[in-house]
């Protein structure tokens, strides 16, 4: 491994950052990247965030002093049984406060030449591979203050890079974990599939107690390249005291298809930028999303489908669920560049109502400079209805399980959509425990 324990708590500053590149065991030129972003970081600390993007996210209570680099606590071991590993899983990685404690693949795999396992290591053992691609045609450290805190401080990161027309039939598990109180995370997700490849890749982000606050700065980069195919899921599940702030972007060739499917379930108060772009003739993107917010959670989505070239498609879908005094916000943007010519874009966002004081705030956008295109957007928002559930109730059920069956139905859709049934299940699974600890509260 490159890197095996940070040491010490680390400030995440300028004044700790030398102090952080000397837990670092990596290449040169990953260290001139880092000390770029940490100058990019600093001048972005003086340039107010997009008022477009941030003005419904509460940062007023964020203070980012009170998180640091921390050591995985001695009693943390629980953390590699939080979920039990699957047969049909062709290989997991395993992190833990930004360090890699477990990474395998299977041998049939790791003989055609796939690479899967920890960021770090893949970047002393396969530098010259990765780095045209480390945030450079993706996630870039110039779009905002945290973009750049990222770039400067990533920890840990799971790195799939699949080569050219190799399927890989069983999917992958990643698992990033936080522990210990103010402990912050900024895991890296690098995504490459050559010409002609295929992969699914089932990544989950847990906390390993419900009561240390927390910190997620992370990265997500799906690079698809010409008629490779993606299916990429990702399931948020912080606990309800960590903030989760992250920049994704997927660049999709031409006749490349990526699924992409976010659940949006727990933290404090997240954020996600959220980026698809068409680069090539018939690339497509289908993008899902399923929300379910509880108490005063705070989820917020800025998504674009940006068409670079014609012949593209693109269909998002967001199903999102909502109770107590939450607050869940999606601002969506297709975007078509002028060449694009012969595209469908099509954006959807549906909200589920559970209570009388949570909000919803669905924003669809269209930004056409083509002439010949096929664009449409919808946002729908409505509560529960109680003859639905008198009905359930009326059949046997009690309250719980006929919410459960309400919830279920309305995310199904999405769940419809995930071919594979090892993540089909996994995130349905998820929203259960959900829905049950929110009952209970």
């Amino acid at each position: 491994m490159a890197i095996t324990q940070t040491p010490a708590a680390l400030p995440l500053t300028s004044a700790g950052f030398e102090a952080f590149l000397a837990t670092r065991s990596e290449p040169a030129w990953v260290t001139d990247q880092r000390r770029s972003a940490l100058a990019v970081w600093e001048e972005k600390l003086e340039t107010p965030l997009d008022p477009e993007e941030w003005k419904r996210v509460e940062l007023r209570t964020f203070r980012p002093e009170q998180f640091s680099l921390q050591p995985a606590p001695s009693d943390s071991v629980s953390f590699e049984t939080l979920l039990e590993d699957r047969a049909e899983f062709g290989g997991h990685v395993r992190h833990l406060n930004g360090v890699c404690r477990r990474a395998e693949l299977s041998e049939e795999l790791a003989g055609q030449g796939v690479l899967f396992g920890d960021l770090a290591t893949m970047l002393e053992e396969h530098g010259d591979l990765l780095r045209p691609h480390l945030m450079t045609r993706a996630v870039r450290p110039d779009t905002d203050r945290f973009s750049a805190w990222h770039a400067a401080f990533w920890t840990g990161g799971t790195v799939l890079y699949v080569p050219l027309n190799v399927e890989v039939k069983a999917p992958l598990h990643s698992l990033i974990g936080l522990a210990g109180a103010g402990a912050a995370d900024l895991s890296h997700t690098l995504v490459i599939l050559e010409e002609g490849a295929s992969a699914t890749l089932l990544e989950e982000t847990v906390s390993a107690d419900q009561q240390s606050a927390g910190l997620h700065v992370g990265s997500v980069e799906l690079l698809l390249a010409k008629g490779s195919s993606l299916r990429y899921v990702q399931l948020q599940n912080w606990n309800s005291k960590t903030w989760h702030l992250a920049h994704q972007c997927g660049r999709v060739d031409a006749d490349a298809s990526l699924q992409w499917t976010v659940g949006g379930l727990g933290s404090k108060t997240a954020h996600i930028h959220q980026d698809v772009a068409l680069d090539g003739r018939g690339a497509s993107a289908q993008v899902n999303g399923v929300t379910f917010a509880t108490e005063r959670q705070l989820i917020s989505f800025y998504t674009q489908q940006t068409h670079n070239s014609p012949d593209t498609t693109s269909d998002l879908l967001y199903k999102q669920v909502l109770r107590d005094r939450s607050r869940v916000v999606w601002r969506g943007m297709i975007r078509v560049e002028p060449d694009a010519q012969q595209i469908d874009g099509y954006q959807r966002c549906d909200a589920l109502l559970m209570s009388n004081h949570c909000r919803n705030d669905a924003i669809p956008g269209l930004e056409i400079e083509a002439d010949d295109v096929r664009c449409t957007h919808a946002a729908t928002a409505g509560r529960v209805d109680e003859e639905q559930i008198f009905y359930c109730m009326s059949r046997g059920m009690n309250r719980y399980e006929a919410m459960h069956m309400i919830v279920e139905g309305f995310f199904q859709t999405v769940f419809d959509r995930i071919p594979v049934k090892a993540v089909r299940e996994t995130l349905s699974r998820a929203v259960e425990r959900k829905l049950r600890l929110g009952d209970d509260d």
